[in-house]
């Protein structure tokens, strides 16, 4: 009897030829956040040439309201044009439930800088407190020219 049981714990583990998936799908589901994020931010259809900056990108959790101006001095929100006035009284009823909403201001290169920090001037008058300006990376993706 002892001589069986010595053979049967001295045998050589077998191997397992399966695929371990798991590390493919923490990549995978990584990916998906980081383009959630970044999509909104790459589709903005309003053509405006951002200045550059070297300052590291903000990462945020939530998606952002963009406001435009371009180079005419004409403002946006997201991809409809309004003025000063109308756009303080949407982005109240946008922001009524979540009033920590971040928004971002993109600014026309040709544009005084003045008329962009007249828009935030106005925004920060409203109450919006979580307000910052996109700026274009150096070396990283140009911006979309659909429209020329």
């Amino acid at each position: 009897m002892g001589g069986t049981r010595s053979r049967t714990s001295r045998r050589t583990p077998r191997l397992v030829s399966d695929i371990n998936v798991t590390p493919f799908v923490d990549v995978m589901l990584v990916l998906l956040v980081i383009f959630m994020i970044t999509a909104p931010l790459l589709t903005a259809a309003v053509e405006v040439d951002l200045p550059q900056t070297q300052a590291a990108q903000a990462r945020g959790q939530d998606e952002p309201l963009v406001v435009s101006v371009n180079a005419q001095g004409k403002l946006f929100l997201q991809e409809t044009e309004l003025d000063r006035d109308a756009l303080i009284a949407r982005l109240r009823a946008i922001t009524a439930r979540k009033p920590e909403q971040r928004i971002f201001v993109r600014g026309d290169r040709a544009l005084a800088y003045g008329k962009v920090m007249e828009v935030m001037g106005s925004l920060s008058a409203a109450g919006f407190t979580r307000v910052a300006l996109v700026a274009e990376i150096p070396g990283g993706p140009a911006p979309s020219r659909a429209g020329r």
